[in-house]
C-alpha cells in the first residue's frame, strides 16, 4: 500500500519521481525503491520527508 499511495499522490500533484525526490530531499534511487516496493520499510525520517513534500501526513502514506 505504501508504494501505491506515494505513487498516486505524486501523480495527483503532477510530479515526476525525480521532482518528488528533490522536493523531499531524498535520493532518486531511494524513491524508486520505495515506489517499486523493493524497500518496504523506509525509515520514519524518509517517510516524513516524502509526506512533507506531498503536503500530507505520514499516516496518509501508510494507510
Amino acid at each position: 500500500m505504501l508504494s501505491k499511495n506515494i505513487k498516486q499522490l505524486r501523480k495527483k500533484y503532477n510530479l515526476s519521481q525525480e521532482q518528488l525526490a528533490q522536493k523531499a530531499g531524498i535520493t532518486y534511487s531511494t524513491l524508486i525503491k520505495i515506489e517499486s516496493g523493493l524497500n518496504k520499510n523506509p525509515t520514519l525520517d524518509t517517510l516524513r520527508k516524502i509526506a512533507d513534500a506531498l503536503k500530507v501526513g505520514v499516516d496518509n502514506l501508510i494507510k
